[in-house]
């Protein structure tokens, strides 16, 4: 009886340790700011856009035109046991350029400085998601119109 007590007290420990190590925090970070130290090579209004690309690279993220400003956005996310991901920080730099492309300005903006601005990929939404693919062919047999494009037969 002292074996079999032993072995179930064992279970019970190992479901309490895999509990405990499955709700422990999970870290997930995107994107890419430059460091400080490379920002601090840029000197405003003197370098130009070309040389901001040459220090510290292209953004993933520019304005709305090809002469429009430089932003690099890092994000971390927390996840947690089984609850919704949650944005822990977030940085956003921009540079902004002059009509000549010397650089007018440089910013960096956290969350503590505004609202929570979800970055999100457009999808379209696909009208056929519940519809499976043997009920797509059967759902057409009756929807044939063999004289649809005949105006031969007057349709």
């Amino acid at each position: 009886m002292t074996g079999n007590t032993s072995r179930l007290l064992r279970g019970l420990v190992l479901c309490g340790l895999l509990t405990v190590a499955a709700c422990s925090a999970t870290y997930k970070n995107h994107g890419y700011v430059p460091p400080e130290d490379d920002l601090q090579n840029l000197i405003v209004g003197v370098d130009t856009r070309a040389t901001v690309d040459d220090v510290v690279g292209p953004p993933s993220l520019s304005g709305m035109s090809d002469e429009g400003d430089y932003y690099y956005v890092r994000s971390r996310k927390r996840t947690w046991g089984m609850f919704r991901p949650q944005v822990v920080e977030r940085t956003v730099l921009a540079i902004s350029f002059n009509d000549d492309n010397t650089i007018a300005n440089i910013e960096t903006f956290g969350l503590e400085d505004g609202k929570v601005v979800p970055l999100t990929r457009r999808v379209t939404d696909s009208s056929v998601v519940d519809n499976g693919f043997l009920r797509q062919i059967l759902g057409n047999l009756g929807n044939i119109n063999p004289f649809a494009n005949d105006t031969e037969f007057g349709s």
